[in-house]
């Protein structure tokens, strides 16, 4: 019987690159995302190449609508053994500008739609009779604050701090429980910062990643792929060993 994996925001980005790691490691995987067509298109990719998966249309803010999905997800691929809290989004957000709306935007989607997930994964758990494993995104800017990133930097830094509290809590239950946190990955979500970065300097497009590279040792952006290796390790028995964890895999841009 295939392990089964439940990852949000897979639709693209690193959320896909993830879904279709996980395939290959040889989990059957709900590939979820709030947009139901490119869902639809990486669940495709994967049964085209001999996996197994589902597509699922998800808006993680919306406690019921993750608790149904994470349910379907048992039912239909018979078992629930890893959860990627993946799906998150990244304004950016100069201090004087933060509204409203966008912190309660950032906040329901990046740290909301995390404790849905969690809470959603437990009870799959208990329902299968076993622990499992719940893996969070969270950021370098979950370790050291962003410039302009105000909002998001803060929504990862609770990322970090719910990852370490549901790791104590959850380890009677035998779930651990771990973040990943990447640096600059070329992403569509990457490219929106970059362009907001840019334009807030009066730059052409490409200033601002080309900012934020000077930051990382390896001297390259991140590929989805490399974020998605770490998720593999995370999701695997050779993590068995780990829990609280955020593990950093931004090609050195933050040492701790």
């Amino acid at each position: 019987m295939k392990k089964v994996a439940f990852v949000t925001g897979a639709g693209q980005g690193i959320g896909k690159a993830i879904a279709l790691r996980l395939a290959k490691d040889g989990f059957a995987v709900a590939v979820t995302d709030y947009n139901a067509a490119t869902a639809q298109a990486v669940a495709d990719e994967i049964t085209q190449n001999a996996g197994s998966a589902i597509a699922l249309t998800v808006d993680v803010a919306d406690r019921e609508q993750v608790l149904a999905a994470v349910e379907e997800a048992r039912v239909k691929l018979h078992g629930f053994d890893v959860i990627v809290n993946n799906a998150g989004v990244a304004p950016s957000t100069p201090i004087e500008s933060i509204t409203p709306e966008v912190v309660d935007k950032v906040y329901n989607i990046n740290v909301k739609g995390v404790i849905w997930g969690i809470q959603a994964a437990v009870k799959a758990f208990k329902a299968q009779q076993h622990g499992g494993k719940i893996i969070n995104a969270c950021s370098q800017a979950g370790h050291v604050g962003n410039p302009e990133l105000a909002v998001y930097s803060s929504s990862k830094f609770a990322v970090r701090g719910l990852t370490q509290t549901a790791a104590r809590d959850l380890a009677p239950l035998g779930i651990t429980v771990n973040g990943y946190c990447p640096g600059i990955v070329k992403t569509p979500m990457w490219a929106e910062i970059d362009r907001q970065v840019s334009e807030a300097a009066g730059k052409p497009i490409g200033y601002g990643t080309e900012q934020f590279a000077k930051r990382i040792t390896l001297g390259r952006l991140s590929e989805p792929e490399d974020v998605a290796a770490c998720v593999s390790f995370l999701a695997g028995p050779d993590s068995d060993y780990m829990t609280g964890q955020s593990l950093l895999i931004d090609g050195g841009m933050v040492f701790s």
